[in-house]
């Protein structure tokens, strides 16, 4: 099972240490720092953050299981790519994964559930306030995961950690700082509010129908990055 959240405290070895490794590898995988297939050197790693080989591997293989890192035989680790194949993959999945657990969490949630999602929805708009787009990355991954969380489904879980990794990851890469893009936050931000509301009534439909327009907004921004409008260019040089 992966781990708590998507961003977490790992435990075991030294925990102190150990912990704060993990927690920067996961945020800065997360917000592209260590790009998508970079070798990870353990001996590096473990240097910088005073641990021996052992646990720092312990962490790798932990991390593996949640989808941040790709462990080979005989080879060093690697943050898990982000290929056209594995990009497919997601666009193809994500609705599906986000859908199914914001239904299931409607039907289930109790007023601390939906306590936690409103905590969670704090801090993504202060982080949009202070304009802290890898807050604001963290803070939507931990609202997202928190409904698969309230949707107590064993095998929604690890699809949904592994999606959040890309997706934050993604978001990083397409984030743009211009009035169009504040706009599309205050809709998502105006959205998460709308989801918290469905699932706090126990209207599934309500809350697949709020997520499917979420999702789309953000696969319209993701495609707006991935294919720009073309420049324009004088007559005389075409």
């Amino acid at each position: 099972m992966p781990s708590e959240r998507p961003i977490c405290l790992a435990t075991g070895g030294n925990p102190d240490r150990k912990a704060a490794l993990g927690d920067a590898l996961r945020r800065r995988i997360l917000t592209m720092q260590i790009a998508p297939g970079a070798v990870l050197d353990e001996v590096e790693l473990g240097e910088e953050f005073g641990l021996s080989r052992p646990p720092v591997r312990e962490l790798m293989r932990q991390m593996a299981g949640e989808g941040y890192i790709e462990l080979e035989a005989n080879r060093p680790a690697r943050v898990t790519s982000m290929n056209y194949n594995a990009l497919r993959d997601f666009f193809l999945v994500a609705p599906m994964i986000y859908i199914a657990t914001t239904k299931l969490a409607a039907e289930i949630a109790s007023k601390s559930d939906i306590e936690g999602l409103k905590a969670m929805q704090r801090q993504f708009r202060q982080a949009a306030v202070d304009k802290d787009v890898e807050g604001r990355i963290f803070a939507n991954n931990e609202f997202h995961f928190e409904i698969g969380r309230i949707a107590r489904n064993p095998y929604l879980i690890p699809s949904l950690t592994r999606l959040l990794i890309d997706h934050g990851r993604i978001g990083r890469t397409f984030f743009r700082n211009d009035p169009a893009a504040k706009e599309q936050l205050d809709v998502a931000a105006d959205q998460h509010d709308e989801i918290i509301d469905a699932i706090a009534r126990h209207d599934p439909e309500a809350g697949a129908r709020i997520m499917r327009d979420h999702w789309e907004l953000s696969r319209r921004n993701m495609a707006a990055y991935a294919t720009p409008e073309a420049m324009d260019m004088p007559t005389d040089v075409l």
